[in-house]
């Protein structure tokens, strides 16, 4: 019987070995945006465990972009040239490397998780956040400044920039990073994009910055290699972004030439209650594959092999992405493949503690 988990999956001109793919998960221990051994290490370990493809973490297209000051960045050539080691070491381990793109919003300029995730305080070099309307995230935080038309232009070209640089830096697949809150996001929110120009308002108005940069990104993306977006398929709150929105959006997505729909969920507001659970985020790929018409992964407390292989088989989606799982064990689609009863390679160096 073949096993759904690990068979290839095939996007424009990138096969994966197998649909278990590594989320991007923002490891806030850069200086300057670049990368170092810590990235090197801890995305290559993924790679040597078997992953079907890596991504990095959320790296920011602008300094004002990040969400903290040790985010990664992809807006000079030091840090492109500092991820061609990354690169192409996974890539030599059999897995596909992909970079998620990103700019945090109103949600920039904070400490790292493990120091509170607090905003920073200017004796520690904040910055003045931006987003699509001035309402700050949440009490505590700052006002954002209100972007202007020509500066939402010029993020345009601030991602089809860092796209270029993602390409020169050696990765296979670029993800764009609409979800969680961040700046994409929050002007598809109507929570947060409270504007009454051309970039808010209606449906239409609210994509057409999301939407305008997926269209930069994949003009300047080879056609032989896949683009995937990330979503946040609704906002857990009332009046918010919803499932029937994301869906309206992933067709257009698809129509611009996005492969894969990376479904997420959450992250506008601090308030929101999230019924999380094995799972729980499932129904949110299987609606948007479904009614889209377009790939998609699954994510959120995915665990074990057989619910993974089970989300896939069932057709809820066409990858899994696995992220505190693979924080905790590097080697879960080595395990996961014993459990299943799939004979996949391992390092050779490793073949000693196979059996």
């Amino acid at each position: 019987m073949t096993i759904k988990l690990f068979s290839p999956l095939t996007l424009r001109g990138v096969t994966f070995q197998n649909r278990i793919f590594v989320s991007p998960m923002c490891q806030y221990s850069c200086t300057d945006g670049i990368p170092n051994d810590w990235h090197l290490v801890h995305l290559a370990s993924r790679a040597v465990g078997g992953a079907g493809m890596v991504m990095v973490e959320a790296t920011a297209v602008s300094p004002e972009g990040r969400i903290s000051p040790a985010d990664t960045g992809l807006w000079n050539e030091t840090q492109t040239d500092a991820f061609k080691r990354i690169s192409s070491l996974i890539a030599s381990l059999g897995s596909v490397p992909g970079i998620q793109l990103a700019h945090a919003g109103r949600k920039a300029s904070t400490t790292p998780p493990w120091m509170g995730g607090q905003p920073l305080e200017a004796r520690d070099g904040s910055w003045q956040p931006v987003a699509p309307s001035p309402i700050p995230f949440g009490s505590g935080y700052p006002m954002p400044h209100e972007l202007s038309s020509s500066e939402i232009e010029k993020l345009v070209g601030g991602f089809a920039e860092a796209t270029e640089r993602a390409l020169q830096a050696g990765f296979k697949v670029v993800e764009v990073h609409m979800a969680h809150g961040y700046l994409l996001h929050e002007f598809l929110s109507p929570l947060s994009n409270h504007r009454r120009d051309e970039y808010g308002g209606s449906l239409e108005a609210r994509l057409k910055f999301p939407l305008g940069v997926a269209a930069a990104v994949r003009k300047v993306w080879p056609d032989s290699l896949p683009l995937f977006v990330r979503i946040s398929a609704t906002d857990w709150a009332d009046q918010g972004w919803d499932l029937e929105q994301s869906i309206a959006f992933a067709r257009r997505l698809r129509e611009i030439g996005v492969d894969l729909i990376d479904c997420s969920s959450g992250g506008m507001v601090p308030d929101a209650k999230i019924p999380a659970g094995p799972g729980f985020q499932v129904p949110f790929s299987s609606a948007i594959r479904r009614e889209a018409r377009i790939a998609t992964g699954a994510v959120g407390l995915i665990t074990n092999a057989r619910q993974a292989e089970q989300t896939l088989v069932c057709g809820d989606a066409d990858a899994v992405f696995l992220g505190r799982a693979m924080l905790r064990d590097p080697y879960w689609p080595l395990h996961a493949a014993d459990e299943l009863g799939v004979e996949v390679p391992w390092p050779a160096q490793y073949l000693r503690a196979k059996t």
